[in-house]
């Protein structure tokens, strides 16, 4: 059976570049019928941390990466130190000032890397690896080859970062009798300069990305493409149908680069097709902590949410589209205050007010069929109308109709809007 696992380590939140080598190890066992382990490497006391762990299990469950199996690397110190013993008792490793090491046998390694081809390592440039340190814990590369056998893993699927450990983990293996596994080195993602990448271009949490508004899927779905395709150009896919095109050898070699910007454009696909009510949901948390829950209460936010599901590039987007709706101060955009508010508007505002102030299911139907009125009734353009009361009653110049703007503002709120307009041109 083919056993794959993700092996994070708790000094740090999960960033980008582990959540997508996550995910081709979980894609990978999908597609082959496999298992999939996460297995927490925190043999490093004094860095390994309960919130970064905590922060780890929480972005692998949002992203859906669920996992089979499960370990800590803290759980399993006495099993390493068993190893070292029986290696110190065969003559393949010493002591040294409370550090036990291998000695570094003499030998060319092969490894073939089911991305990269055949790797030839000289062990004359190795030096005897350190196996437990004098503190009594375990080095990364002991303890990995002795849960990976024991795990029975069948295939190494890590960063390309990790090659010149592979090495030393192989004669590790060796000399403690276990059988290698296969090994993929999955290649780095860059920024757009082609350079490693860093903080400022994407490298961040991936709680970061969900507290920003990203959905899940639309991470999901960016991060395969990050160093795979599924073929025919397609960038928009579902995770079924790219579990069953997946193949660790159809991984590019080269580094793949990160964009922000394709990244947002695929969000802003997931979000026009998520359910109105389920992205109400997803948005609720976030106006609560802006605003406040009886505000936010009083709104139907389904229906404020189909309105701008189209215009939106992350779930925060909506703040910022919708705070005329929540907030008690409008605010405006200063050019387009100045095209559209610059004329007295008196008496198509106080004429408009009127007509909505005496409507008694106020609806967008009913807002609709009042402008048409007052249009008619001042022998005028629509257009001349339509951007001047956009601009009143949401500080903007372009948004969704107007008239499903008016409903959902109520007609309280889109009366008083006008009056209020049209007091401070005068």
């Amino acid at each position: 059976m083919v056993r794959v696992r993700f092996a994070p380590s708790p000094t740090g939140y999960l960033h980008i570049g582990g959540a997508r080598t996550a995910l081709f190890n979980w894609m990978y066992a999908k597609a082959q019928g496999g298992k999939f382990i996460l297995r927490i490497e925190d043999t490093d006391k004094a860095r390994s941390k309960s919130e970064f762990l905590d922060e780890i299990l929480e972005s692998m469950e949002w992203l859906g990466l669920t996992w089979d199996e499960f370990y800590k690397q803290s759980d399993r110190f006495d099993l390493y130190a068993q190893y070292a013993q029986k290696l110190l008792d065969e003559g393949k490793a010493y002591k040294d000032d409370q550090a036990v090491l291998l000695t570094m046998p003499q030998k060319t390694i092969k490894m073939y890397d089911l991305i990269r081809d055949e790797i030839v390592v000289d062990t004359k440039e190795i030096k005897d690896q350190v196996l437990i340190k004098s503190d009594g814990s375990p080095t990364y590369s002991f303890a990995c080859v002795i849960d990976d056998a024991l795990m029975e893993i069948s295939c190494v699927i890590r960063g390309e970062d990790h090659i010149s450990n592979t090495p030393k983990q192989i004669v590790i293996y060796e000399a403690l009798g276990f059988k290698p596994p296969k090994f993929a080195h999955l290649p780095l993602i860059l920024d757009d300069e082609r350079a490693r990448l860093s903080k400022r271009a994407g490298a961040v949490a991936v709680s970061d990305y969900r507290t920003q508004g990203f959905l899940p899927e639309a991470v999901v779905n960016y991060l395969m493409l990050l160093g795979w395709s599924p073929g025919n150009n397609q960038e928009k896919i579902a995770l079924a149908s790219a579990i069953k095109n997946f193949s660790i050898k159809k991984i590019n070699k080269a580094g793949a680069a990160f964009s922000m910007d394709k990244l947002k454009w695929l969000n802003s696909q997931y979000i026009k097709e998520i359910d109105s009510v389920r992205l109400a949901e997803l948005i609720k948390p976030m106006l609560v902590a802006k605003y406040d829950e009886r505000t936010v209460q009083s709104y139907d936010l389904a229906k404020i949410a189909t309105l701008y599901k189209g215009r939106m590039e992350t779930l925060a987007d909506f703040l910022d589209w919708t705070e005329y709706i929540f907030s008690d101060l409008l605010k405006f955009d200063p050019e387009a205050r100045a095209a559209h508010l610059s004329k007295n508007m008196g008496k198509e505002f106080t004429l408009l007010a009127e007509h909505l102030n005496g409507i008694l299911n106020f609806d967008a139907k009913s807002a609709e069929e009042a402008f048409r009125a007052v249009v008619a009734a001042l022998g005028i353009d629509a257009g001349t109308l339509v951007h001047p009361v956009r601009v009143a009653l949401t500080g903007r110049a372009v948004g969704p109709g107007l008239f499903d703007t008016m409903a959902v503002l109520g007609k309280d709120i889109t009366v008083a809007r006008l009056r209020s307009t049209f007091a401070k041109t005068q």
